[in-house]
């Protein structure tokens, strides 16, 4: 266990003392539960952990992707959300500086397929099982995502958007991207009853679908190719990654603003795509 001290002085986030915890869980959060468990990812000591054992991604081959399709509730891609150009901006001159420090240990995603992720739904071989045995999984889906959206504006009233903040990159098995947390205590309750609304719909997990694991917002940039497995220098590399930090430390934070949440499908992980009748939950 590692105890930590981290401040953002311009950010309305109050950051204290952490402790590094590896414990999985399927149930959300408190606030102050995710703060302090995804605040101490960004320590170039939680990078170097990360890098000793990091592994490519079978979702890429020599660069490219491969299929991996399924169904997640995301923000609008970068290609489609004006709202927060400027925020994707600065996002892609991160991946860009990643992949400096990385070289080919990283393959970047398309800047304009960056987005945040709400709730992973289903994937590759469970997702193929389910099209085979049931043609009209993906109308059924549709119907429970707007069953669900609708539930939460019942019992929440109108969605109102929220916004969310970078706090620093975050380096994942197979991945890299940066988490985010809430810019205030309110914004976090938003996206958390979203999520269970989701997940609590028993028409849902008669379809085969549930909560694997706790949340944390994040936007991935990348994925490691099978090179990241030959790293020399895991703790020179953390450190680098962990000057890229500096960027969000004493100055604006940088704010996506969750104005819309909605239903894609995703082909590999460089397409997301939605069709017009895919459920939709706009702030307004």
């Amino acid at each position: 266990m590692l105890n930590v001290r981290r401040l953002h002085p311009n950010s309305k986030l109050a950051i204290g003392t952490f402790s590094i915890c590896v414990r999985e869980a399927s149930v959300d959060d408190t606030y102050q539960g995710y703060i302090n468990r995804v605040a101490p990812q960004t320590l170039a000591i939680a990078y170097e952990q990360q890098l000793i054992n990091a592994q490519g991604s079978p979702k890429f081959d020599q660069g490219q992707p491969v299929p991996f399709p399924g169904f997640s509730v995301v923000t609008p891609i970068a290609a489609d959300d004006p709202t927060n150009q400027s925020f994707y901006g600065h996002l892609t001159t991160v991946q860009g500086q990643v992949g400096e420090i990385l070289g080919e240990s990283f393959v970047a995603v398309p800047p304009e397929s960056l987005h945040l992720t709400v709730a992973d739904l289903i994937w590759d071989g469970p997702y193929q099982a389910l099209r085979r045995h049931n043609p009209d999984f993906e109308k059924q889906l549709c119907n429970c995502l707007q069953h669900s959206f609708a539930d939460h504006q019942h019992q929440s009233g109108p969605y109102s958007g929220c916004q969310w903040q970078v706090l620093g990159l975050l380096v994942l098995p197979r991945s890299l991207g940066v988490v985010l947390v809430p810019q205030r205590e309110a914004d976090y309750e938003p996206i958390l009853k979203v999520r269970r609304a989701i997940f609590q719909n028993p028409t849902l997990i008669g379809l085969g679908i549930e909560q694997q694991y706790r949340y944390t917002a994040h936007i991935t940039l990348g994925y490691f190719d099978p090179a990241i497995e030959k790293l020399a220098d895991s703790i020179g590399v953390s450190e680098q990654l962990a000057a890229v930090n500096d960027r969000w430390i004493g100055h604006d934070p940088e704010i996506l603003d969750i104005h819309s949440i909605e239903l894609r499908y995703f082909s590999d992980m460089t397409q997301f795509t939605r069709q017009d009748y895919y459920p939709v939950l706009r702030a307004s």
